[in-house]
């Protein structure tokens, strides 16, 4: 999928990778972020997993096997990812996605301590970009 836009925070192409198992999103040729399908299941921006407010975040669990199944635009500022587990309602934004991307390393930990206390068993290397400065402020 190719996007043309002016905004930082839109990537320029957008790639899945069955084989892999990942999600990539190109913003230009040094910034790539790479996200495995069970970081984005899990990461789901919707009500089911991010709550109704604070504190009422779930981590699902077993999405190790998880696929994407379709990628639909919505509008010109987020796209909607269906899951094979029949997860479609998060709709993930630029906007949202660039923070996933800027805060991915801290989020996977996290997520994996509170699931199972293996933080040290997790690959980082998944994402080069030049965002590592950025707060969370881009959410």
């Amino acid at each position: 999928m190719l996007i043309r836009t002016e905004d930082a925070t839109v990537p320029n192409r957008i790639t899945l990778d069955e084989n892999a198992g990942n999600l990539s999103l190109v913003y230009s040729e040094k910034n790539e972020c790479k996200f495995t399908f069970e970081f984005l299941r899990v990461f789901s921006p919707s009500a089911e997993v991010v709550g109704h407010g604070p504190g009422q975040r779930v981590n699902p669990i077993g999405k190790e096997n998880v696929r994407i199944v379709e990628i639909e635009p919505v509008g010109n500022y987020a796209i909607k990812i269906v899951f094979s587990d029949g997860h479609d309602t998060g709709i993930y934004s630029w906007k949202y996605l660039r923070w996933l991307a800027v805060n991915k390393k801290d989020l996977w930990a996290r997520y994996i301590d509170e699931t199972s206390g293996k933080v040290d068993a997790v690959n980082y290397k998944s994402c080069t970009n030049g965002w590592s400065n950025m707060n969370q402020e881009s959410k």
